[in-house]
């Protein structure tokens, strides 16, 4: 017998069997409610320790009993209701949540408008063959649609009743399916209603709900996928007769030899050990300057190199690398965080009995009075269709997208909409420096920039547009807009780690590396001429300071946290004010957060590069610039595109006047069903009017959510 490891087991034996993790694949679950079963129940089970569900990836990962093998697991699932599959990859690419919505989606709300037009017609005034005839045209459009698009409800339903369990989409189908019934059953019977249109109308808000968080879903969780782009996808490694093979990254082996051209980036984790050249490494460490390596210096995977081609050996491929264990990290902490998602748990496990029980007290207290069985159901399915939770499923994702809207316009793009709710909690924010605080755009000196003489200022475009170094490129640029020309030079040579020389008018010429190795100037220097320092600066951000101000005065405490070295964090700090960690790494960063997170703090994290994604993640909130990497694009909840950083302040007000009008919906739609319950069980509402009834009360929750439109301006 396999002894338990749930909370009440005894803590000796949890000690001297050490757990196993299982992540399964669960593609069936779809809103809280579902994370909710698939959580207690998994932690239900003797010798399950822990399980957490990530909505967003669509799997949950298990802590529990080795001898509890993931076939068990898998099985417990199906009891549950859900089809589950051991992950084979260790990161998931799953499908799009909200594709397979969209068909449904548009056969409910064209059914509905077209039904619809029929039904006024009825409302107006036909009768008799005209009114029967509408009826049965009713059925022909609204019978194939409803089978249709009641396919996500109908399906999930069927998979809860089968084991024996209840879910939210239970109720909705037997109120869409007996709606359904009684209309066709009174289209025979050439009665005076049918409810094929409050059927239809009602599916058509669900799935606007359901596809709203889906969308919002699909993009929360596309930074992993952003993250692994960001190695090579193969490597030419040396043979061992110094032939040259191309291997895919996931067959390379530690102690292979990879070639590494200038240009090309690295498939995996290993050691130089031959040749030397500069490697861009912001976006693994967040250095903006590019780092020098040499024979016995480590390289990571998803670094550039920069100048010369070298050979690598292999130390740590495919899933060791250090650009997928970052991608883990991201992935660990795309818990959904939404308190209330937490709120729809606890709701859902109480909403689909107490719907049912109202139902069945209302039709057989109605058969006790003397009704027929046909008025007791009718009034039952009134009872159904009037609780169905469409403007509490509005509540939150139709605030989200509204606002979404309103920040878009003030160019924040809003990637996931449960941040809205986190950032309106936050009360610390830490910064990334290069790009985020500043523009990560180097400005070369415009004192010395106007000194510089026109020879002087010709070689050194000349020499500057042989480089691919970031300096280089930024002084090539200003020089250019100031209107300089190229001179002419040979025998140009690129060292790495030193600079560009050449020969110009019979001298020699340089633009290298100053002596005292400062990262953030460039030394010109023209033979029998004296050498000209061009020192460069990343600028702070426009409204920097002004938005840092607003922050503090929003209670929220700001700090810097940088992977780039302490010299380079320091200036910013003393410009800012804030106090600051530098030579931070990805991990660091994660850790800083988690501290603070266990101190009761709500953080955002403001970043740009892949060493942020795992912080960006991790964080209760999180915003990068539209420079950011592509990993930080997508890691980011939110994305601002403009230079000022005055974005990070507008965001928060807006999420916190997002959270308000969230309150809001959800007091209008309780009570809305407040009111509402009791008229449908006196019998006072038919199936139609309490259709009617259920989207008005929807309409309501959408009017109060378009408020947000004017906010953010």
């Amino acid at each position: 017998m396999t002894p338990s490891l749930n909370p009440g087991a005894t803590p000796a034996l949890q000690d001297v069997r050490p757990l196993e993790t299982t992540v399964l694949a669960v593609p069936g679950m779809h809103c809280a409610g579902c994370m909710n079963k698939v959580e207690r129940g998994l932690a239900a089970l003797p010798g399950v320790a822990e399980a957490r569900v990530n909505l967003s990836l669509r799997m949950v990962t298990v802590s529990h009993d080795p001898q509890l093998r993931g076939k068990g697991l898998v099985d417990a699932l199906a009891d549950l209701g859900f089809e589950a599959q051991p992950r084979r990859e260790e990161i998931v690419r799953p499908a799009s949540a909200v594709r397979p919505l969209l068909a449904p989606l548009a056969v409910a709300g064209f059914g509905s408008m077209n039904v619809m037009l029929l039904a006024v017609s009825v409302w107006s005034g036909a009768d008799g063959s005209t009114r029967s005839l509408f009826h049965w045209i009713s059925a022909l459009i609204a019978i194939p649609a409803i089978a249709y698009a009641g396919q996500p409800f109908f399906r999930s339903a069927w998979r809860a009743v089968r084991r024996g369990t209840t879910n939210m989409d239970v109720p909705i189908s037997l109120g869409v399916l007996i709606a359904t019934g009684l209309s066709l059953y009174e289209t025979i019977m050439g009665g005076r209603h049918a409810w094929f249109d409050g059927a239809l109308m009602l599916l058509t808000f669900l799935l606007a709900g359901r596809a709203l968080d889906a969308m919002m879903r699909d993009r929360a969780r596309q930074g992993v996928d952003a993250m692994l782009s960001q190695a090579a996808q193969g490597a030419m490694v040396v043979g061992g007769q110094g032939e040259l093979q191309w291997c895919d990254a996931d067959q390379l082996l530690p102690g292979a030899v990879m070639r590494v051209a200038a240009g090309e980036r690295l498939a995996a984790d290993g050691e130089i050990i031959t040749g030397n050249s500069r490697f861009d490494q912001s976006l693994l460490t967040g250095e903006s300057a590019p780092v020098l390596a040499g024979r016995g210096d480590p390289v990571l995977a998803g670094t550039l190199n920069l100048d010369a081609p070298v050979d690598v050996r292999v130390s740590h491929a495919g899933r060791d690398t250090t650009l997928a264990e970052i991608a883990r990290l991201m992935e660990a902490s795309m818990q959904n965080r939404s308190r209330y998602v937490r709120i729809a748990d606890r709701a859902a496990s109480y909403y689909a009995p107490a719907v049912h029980a109202l139902a069945a007290m209302a039709v057989i207290g109605w058969l006790i009075a003397g009704a027929g069985i046909y008025q007791a159901l009718v009034i039952g399915v009134a009872v159904l269709i009037i609780t169905c939770p469409c403007a509490l499923g509005l509540a939150v994702p139709v605030a989200q997208v509204v606002a979404s809207g309103s920040l878009m316009r003030a160019g924040i793009m809003v990637k996931d909409g449960s941040a809205l709710e986190r950032m309106a909690g936050i009360d610390r924010a830490l910064l990334d420096k290069t790009g985020t605080l500043t523009l990560g755009r180097p400005v070369p000196d415009p004192v010395i920039m106007a000194l510089l003489p026109d020879h002087a200022a010709g070689v050194a475009l000349a020499l500057a547009s042989h480089s691919r170094h970031p300096l280089s490129r930024a002084l090539a640029m200003a020089l250019t807009a100031a209107g300089h020309r190229v001179a002419v030079i040979h025998d140009v040579e690129e060292r790495a780690g030193e600079g560009v020389f050449a020969r110009a008018d019979g001298r020699s010429v340089a633009l290298r590396r100053p002596d005292d190795a400062n990262g953030m100037a460039m030394l010109l220097d023209i033979a029998g001429e004296p050498a000209w320092l061009i020192p460069c600066a990343d600028r702070l951000r426009p409204d920097a300071v002004e938005a840092l101000d607003q922050l503090a005065g929003m209670g929220i405490s700001c700090s810097i946290l940088s992977g780039d070295n302490v010299g380079a964090v320091s200036d910013v700090a003393r410009a800012t004010g804030l106090t600051a960690q530098a030579s931070a790494r990805p991990a660091d960063k994660q850790d800083a957060i988690h501290r603070l997170q266990g101190a009761g703090h709500n953080v955002l994290m403001v970043g740009d590069g892949l060493n942020d994604g795992p912080a960006l993640a991790a964080a209760n909130a999180s915003l990068a610039p539209g420079s950011a990497s592509e990993v930080g694009l997508q890691a980011a909840d939110m994305v601002f595109v403009q230079d000022s950083l005055l974005a990070l302040p507008r965001a928060i007000r807006v999420a916190r006047a997002t959270l308000r009008i969230v309150r809001q919906n959800f007091v209008l739609a309780i009570g809305y069903n407040v009111l509402a319950v009791p008229l449908a069980m006196a019998g006072m509402v038919t199936p139609l009017v309490a259709a009617l009834a259920m989207s008005g009360s929807s309409l309501i929750v959408i009017g109060n959510s378009l408020r947000l439109a004017r906010i953010g301006k």
